[in-house]
Order: C-alpha cells, then sequence, then structure tokens
C-alpha cells in the first residue's frame, strides 16, 4: 500500500506535512525551534514579537480545565532587537520558520517587520486579534475592516514574504473580514486565535485563577468553534488557510482540511499529548488516509464543501 502524501504548499512554501507550530507556544528560542522540528511539525511559528519588550502579564497566566486552556500571557518577549538576534542564524532549523508580529498601530507592525528584514523568516504572521492584552489588535480583532486593511495594507507594502492573518473567533462575519485582509494583500488567514475572554475562578480562593482574570480559551472547548469559522473562511476567500484551535489528533486535523485549511496548527495540544503531538498526529492521519484511499491533502481540502 502507498503510503499517503502529506506534503503540503503554503503560499510557496513547501511543508513536508501539514502541521505547524503556532505563535505561543515553545517559539522562544532557535534551540526550541529545533526539538519541536525534530518532533515532526511541519512548520514552526516565533513567540509573537513587539516592536519594544513586553513583560506580559504576572503569574499565573495560564490554567488547564476540563475542556482546554485558559491564558492570558499578555505577549511577553524580549523586544524585537533580541528576537533578531536569537533568529539570526534561523536557517539552521530545518524547516519553514514563521515570524509573528504584533503592534497597536499600523506603523508599529511595520517596524517590527523592517528591523526583522534581515532575519530569513519564511513568512509572517499577523494577529489582528487578542481576547486578553488590550491594544493588541484589538479593533481587529473586534471585527474593524478599517484596522485590518490598514494594517495588512502597511505591511504588505514593506515586506515581500507571504503574509498570514490571524483572525478571532469572536467575528459574527469572519468570512467578510477574511476577505478584506485578502483584498489588502494577505496570502493566506490563520483562522483562529483564542476565544473568549473566558473566567475560571477558583471557589475556595474566591476569585479568578489567572492574575488578569480573563483569558483565550483554547483547545477542545474551541474546535467546533474553529472549525466552523474555517469553513466559513474557505467560502469567501480563495487564499490558503491555517485551521488553527483544539486540534490533538489526526481525525482532527483530517476534519479541519476537510473543512477548508491547507494546513493545521497545534498548540494546546501539546499539553495533551507531548511535543512528539505533530509525529502522533500525522502518524494518525496517514493512517485512516490509507483506510479511506485519499493518497495525498490536497484530495481532502474543503471536501465537506462538496
Amino acid at each position: 500500500m502507498t503510503t499517503p502524501n502529506l506534503t503540503v504548499d503554503l503560499c510557496g512554501i513547501k511543508l513536508s506535512n501539514p502541521t505547524i507550530l503556532p505563535s505561543g507556544f515553545l517559539g522562544t528560542s532557535k534551540s526550541l525551534l529545533k526539538r519541536v522540528a525534530d518532533n515532526g511539525a511541519g512548520a514552526v511559528t516565533i513567540k509573537s514579537v513587539s516592536l519594544e519588550p513586553r513583560e506580559g502579564h504576572k503569574n499565573p497566566t495560564v490554567i488547564l480545565f476540563e475542556a482546554g486552556m485558559l491564558n492570558a500571557v499578555g505577549y511577553s518577549n524580549p523586544g524585537v532587537e533580541e528576537t533578531a538576534r536569537e533568529f539570526a542564524d534561523i536557517k539552521e532549523v530545518p524547516i519553514p520558520v514563521i515570524a509573528s508580529v504584533i503592534g497597536t498601530e499600523a506603523e508599529d507592525f511595520v517596524r517590527v517587520v523592517e528591523k526583522l528584514a534581515e532575519t530569513k523568516f519564511d513568512a509572517i504572521e499577523l494577529p489582528l486579534s487578542c481576547p486578553h492584552t488590550p491594544g493588541f489588535g484589538l479593533l481587529a480583532g473586534q471585527g474593524t475592516p478599517e484596522s485590518t486593511k490598514e494594517i495588512v495594507s502597511a505591511v504588505r507594502k514593506a515586506s515581500k514574504l507571504p503574509i498570514f492573518v490571524k483572525l478571532s473567533p469572536n467575528i459574527p462575519e469572519i468570512g467578510y473580514l477574511a476577505k478584506v485582509a485578502e483584498a489588502a494583500g494577505a496570502n493566506a488567514i490563520t483562522a483562529v486565535n483564542t476565544l473568549g475572554p473566558g473566567m475560571i475562578i477558583n471557589i475556595e480562593a474566591r476569585k479568578p485563577v489567572l492574575s488578569y482574570k480573563v483569558g483565550g480559551v483554547s483547545g477542545q472547548a474551541l474546535r467546533p468553534i474553529a472549525t466552523r469559522c474555517v469553513y466559513d473562511i474557505y467560502e469567501s476567500v480563495k487564499i490558503p488557510i491555517i485551521g488553527t484551535g483544539g486540534i490533538s489528533s489526526g481525525r482532527h486535523a483530517i476534519e479541519m482540511i476537510m473543512a477548508g485549511a491547507t494546513a493545521i496548527g497545534i498548540g494546546t495540544g501539546i499539553y495533551q499529548r507531548g511535543m512528539d503531538i505533530f509525529k502522533k498526529v500525522c502518524q494518525e492521519m496517514e493512517t485512516w488516509m490509507s483506510e479511506n484511499n485519499f493518497n495525498s491533502i490536497d484530495e481532502m481540502i474543503g471536501i465537506a464543501h462538496e
């Protein structure tokens, strides 16, 4: 029996399989990205970087619950200067690396992108959504086409790299906003960021668990919503989609691909199944595809729409 082909072409970037490490998980150093690559990921995304260093929110910033994870990290990062130094030899990572860039105004995004220009990243991701850090993509995260157009257009002028726009699941008309991003120059849509904000209260302590009180919801609680978002976006745009939200098995990955995703992000699943979840998911995909007569990822993309 022929082994199914898991390779995908994402905006001209060749991935050996469709799994991608999203921003916010393990993407703080070159050595960690290498470990993720060794564990089977098709591509990796660095932790979101801003112009100036950010401490982020105080601990606790992350909590697991029965249906996933709640987090309010607050975009802690060392700033673009230190990030550029850390990833100066990024080609030592044997798979494609995506830079996640954040800002509060369009010019902030542009300045970060320009300072990373000498660092040979393969693509730029713009998280225009955040449920727990006011000011960072907040307007776009609430579904404002004007801010989305402004930011994406500005970055498009500043870089020739593929641009992935990461949208919030909170947007009622997410397909329309994806279309706005596409028209402004986006090459792909990442769907979705965390949902919320949500809250978990420690009833013994009589207060919210997270220091910031509220945070973004990811994991299994997010997966059906993320799948629906990918489905809606697929019917609205012609550019590829990176489906992210609650994927922790080969079946989940295939479901997201059938909804319209070309590639899939795995984040919270790392906590559930270990760093080698990328290998496990790919093996499970190959098994299911063989049993169901699919030879490639391309054959499955968007098939749920037919």
